[in-house]
């Protein structure tokens, strides 16, 4: 039933798209879900490892470890959708663990390891380093990071995410998998170095459970944050948004727990292109924080930004 009503998502998304006025801009910056690009995350061909270790601490500052370890930084962020990519599933458990820079596990504490928990819209992240390499027989395994996922409610996902480029993947045993149970393709994601000098990458977690409406893209019909500039940025931000047709608008932001930390607009507009400049208090605290857009109390866009000195 539920892959039933994912295809018919698919095949009338488009059509929904197409009821407003769309500016041509690059969605992909939206921290919402294509319902084309909804496919269920699989499990992993090597499962849980030998190097897990249960109850893990909750991680603070989303740092899964602390910035005087050894390695190169690491962000991941991402949503976690249920099957259909309709809903965003808050609250859900990830339980994360890998390699130290050197390819070794830490087995007698908790070094690189740790849980976070979905905010109330469903995004997650952390700050890590890269995990490091170590041999798997006569070759080395690819840079992967291990997952245990576990919906309140719903049952466990463990699973490993990959990174785009890893000259390993292809003669991994699990990594190179690319159909039936335990497909990798989508849990190979692509990096790159953000304004602070971290590598950073997105992975949304597409899982059995029970969500709450999310801001999937059929609602870009009614607003849309065009961008965010700089991006990180320091003591300010301007952002530029549209609105197509007149409603109750409010822009906000949130930190990653889903707690309000400034309202910036909220009245009613025309239909038009509007620039907000935001100049956040001084003991703002670093780190990841998320810009929302919300027509007639719908939220439509949301789009990540990052702040340091």
């Amino acid at each position: 039933m539920k892959k039933n009503r994912r295809n018919f998502l698919k095949k009338t998304s488009l059509g929904v798209l197409s009821l407003g006025f769309l500016p041509n801009i690059a969605i992909s910056q939206s921290k919402s879900k294509k319902l084309e690009d909804c496919n269920e995350t699989t499990q992993d061909y090597y499962g849980e490892g030998p190097f897990y270790t249960a109850n893990a601490p909750v991680i603070q500052n989303n740092q899964l470890v602390d910035n005087n370890k050894e390695g190169e930084r690491l962000i991941i962020s991402g949503r976690v959708y249920n099957l259909d990519c309709t809903e965003v599933i808050p609250n859900t458990e990830i339980d994360i663990w890998h390699a130290d820079n050197n390819g070794s596990y830490d087995v007698t504490g908790f070094t690189c390891r740790g849980k976070t928990y979905s905010n109330s819209q469903g995004f997650y992240i952390f700050e890590t380093i890269k995990p490091g390499l170590y041999l798997n027989g006569s070759t080395y395994r690819p840079s992967h990071i291990h997952f245990k996922i576990t919906p309140t409610g719903y049952p466990t996902l463990i699973t490993q995410l990959y990174f785009n480029g890893d000259p390993y993947i292809q003669n991994d045993a699990a990594a190179s998998i690319d159909s039936g149970q335990f497909n990798a393709t989508n849990r190979i994601v692509p990096i790159s170095l953000n304004g602070s000098g971290s590598w950073e990458g997105n992975w949304d977690i597409i899982i059995d459970g029970d969500g709450i409406a999310s801001n999937n893209d059929i609602h870009l019909d009614k607003g849309i944050i065009y961008q965010t500039n700089p991006n990180p940025f320091k003591d300010i931000l301007n952002i530029n948004f549209g609105v197509f047709s007149q409603s109750n608008t409010s822009l906000s932001v949130y930190n990653v727990n889903g707690k309000l930390i400034a309202c910036l607009k909220k009245e009613k507009l025309n239909a038009g292109k509007y620039e907000i400049i935001w100049r956040p208090e001084r003991n703002l605290p670093n780190g990841h924080y998320f810009i929302a857009l919300k027509i007639n109390d719908l939220q439509v866009h949301y789009l990540k930004v990052i702040k340091h000195q």
